[in-house]
């Protein structure tokens, strides 16, 4: 039996996020109670030198198990990889002291209060000047043992953008000053605060704009395409979970026309579990993210849905009760209170509108108002008119209503 130990295993794992970089993880601490970072060969430190020797390396961060190498830009790392393990095995094997003696630097201690310290000044120096601008802060709640733990506060609480926020802007700037960091996670609770934009109760929504890439979102064959990985992202879910939640309802997106000055742009809305979305798209494409309205409450769906209701009724009548007046449509659909007709009237000149586009005739022709001229009020003429589906040229009003009111197919 051979007594020469096993090889040491070195897992190498190239950075997500910097293709400069790439971790070197080892099954122990490197040495035990020390972190450190080197710009440069240091005699007292066999590791640093060993490193150094190899043309390409550019710095070097040791954290408990883990070494983040850096090269110089233009380096391969199916190159490197391999002579860089090899110095770290070679080290390892030789010196139980890798770091050297690193006792008085203040960089060779893991210790997370001081490592809190130095996230949130970068985070103040970096981070905050761009997200006050959108009402909003970050800061490091803790870091244990290289998890930093984020909270989101001011606009930034309960977001859509949090998460955009976050990946593209917050995590780049700690990676990039700090390759140490394991993990960042996002501890704030969305779905409480003071003023978060996904709240069911009317509030101020902060203010901004953000534009979209444009690999994000798009025109395609007249419908708005919106990338699944950046929705999910902003939705916080994952692109599974944003696919089952379309397909089961829990996910929803809507659509409709805003006016611009000069040029209107398409507001769409997708609404998910915990988070809600917004953009203004433009009719080149371009795109920018804008604070997602208030989920609308029960009265206001009930308006929304007055045009769909009252269509499904007056198609179920049966051609002996037409014509209907407008009141006793409204009283068969459950609308008692005041400005019922009102808002029954503004349901049948959307059915209009709709029944223009789909060119067919006016299911509105079957209400009107209560009187001997059994004729819809001066609103559906005018409204017929300009929709381009008036009276014919020596057509009499009467006589249109009435082709109108022949042209819709009985009710089963």
């Amino acid at each position: 039996m051979s007594d020469t130990p096993a090889p040491r295993r070195i897992r190498a794992q190239a950075s997500p996020r910097d293709s400069q970089t790439m971790r070197f993880i080892l099954d122990v601490a490197i040495q035990p109670g020390r972190a450190t970072s080197f710009d440069g060969p240091q005699d007292t430190a066999p590791l640093s030198v060993a490193l150094f020797a190899i043309d390409g390396v550019q710095k070097v961060n040791v954290t408990r198990e883990t070494i983040l190498v850096t090269c110089a830009p233009g380096e391969d790392w199916q190159i490197l990889k391999s002579p860089v393990a090899a110095a770290i095995r070679r080290v390892l094997d030789t010196t139980d002291q890798p770091l050297g003696d690193t006792t008085g630097d203040p960089r060779s201690t893991v210790d997370d209060t001081s490592q809190l310290a130095k996230v949130n000044d970068i985070l103040d120096r970096q981070a905050n000047p761009s997200i006050a601008k959108h009402g909003g802060r970050v800061s490091a709640e803790s870091v244990e043992d290289g998890v930093v733990y984020l909270r989101l506060s001011g606009g930034c609480h309960g977001c859509a953008s949090s998460t955009m926020t976050l990946k593209n802007g917050v995590e780049k700037i700690l990676r990039a000053a700090m390759p140490e960091i394991e993990k960042i996670v996002d501890v704030t609770d969305h779905a409480t605060g003071i003023n978060p934009f996904y709240e069911k109760k009317p509030g101020q929504t902060p203010s901004f704009t953000r534009l979209i890439p444009a690999d994000c979102i798009g025109w395609e064959d007249g419908q708005i395409a919106i990338d699944p990985d950046y929705l999910s992202s902003c939705l916080s879910l994952t692109p599974a979970q944003l696919r089952a939640g379309l397909e089961s309802g829990e996910v929803t997106i809507t659509t409709h026309i805003e006016p611009g000055a000069g040029t209107d742009r398409t507001r769409v809305i997708v609404r998910g579990p915990q988070r809600a979305w917004a953009a203004d798209v433009l009719p080149d494409g371009t795109a920018k993210e804008v604070p997602p309205p208030r989920p609308p409450s029960a009265a206001e769906l009930a308006i929304s849905n007055l045009p769909r209701r009252v269509r499904a009724y007056l198609d179920a009548l049966p051609t002996a009760k037409l014509p209907i007046s407008y009141g006793r449509l409204a009283r068969g659909l459950g609308m008692y209170a005041p400005g019922s007709v009102r808002k029954v009237t503004a349901a049948l000149e959307t059915t209009m509108r709709e029944d223009a586009a789909a060119n067919r005739p006016f299911i509105a022709a079957r209400v009107v108002s209560r009187g001997p001229a059994q004729s819809p009020g001066r609103g559906f003429f005018d409204l017929a008119r300009a929709l381009g589906r008036g009276p014919q040229p020596e057509e009499s009003d009467q006589e249109f209503h009435r082709r109108q009111l022949l042209s819709n197919p009985d009710p089963d």
